[in-house]
């Protein structure tokens, strides 16, 4: 993983994982990744990782959904991709609601009344004027 103080992109020889992928090519995609160790043999020590992928479409297009599946074997996440899709997608629309909340926030109103608008008033013809 790249170190974010020197932007170093140097991979970490310990945390190798060899990746499959597996897909019915209609809900979606299982990734399953085997730990692996520097010269390439399966490193028993750590456990095989099984990621999910999935797309839900919305008013503004497809939105790509990624979540972890529990399970041990290809069988296990097979059967335990629909739950854990399901929790992703909650997962993924909580985190769109919150950042419309956090843009609502940042909007910024106008506060008080009109500019000091100096000697002349509005000027241009308009038809509001100030008394």
């Amino acid at each position: 993983m790249a170190d974010e103080q020197t932007l170093d992109p140097q991979m970490d020889a310990g945390a190798l994982y060899q990746e499959d992928t597996f897909t019915d090519r209609k809900v979606g995609t299982i990734r399953r990744l085997t730990p692996v160790k520097s010269d390439g043999s399966v490193d028993a020590d750590r456990p095989v990782l099984f990621l999910g992928q999935a797309e839900i479409m919305t008013n503004m297009g497809p939105v790509p959904i990624s979540f972890e599946i529990p399970g041990a074997t290809l069988d296990a996440a097979v059967a335990g991709f629909a739950g854990a899709a399901a929790a992703g997608i909650e997962r993924t629309v909580q985190q769109i609601q919150e950042l419309r909340r956090q843009q609502a926030s940042q909007l910024v109103v106008p506060q008080g009344g009109m500019p000091n608008l100096g000697a002349g008033g509005l000027g241009g013809g308009g038809k509001i004027q100030i008394p």
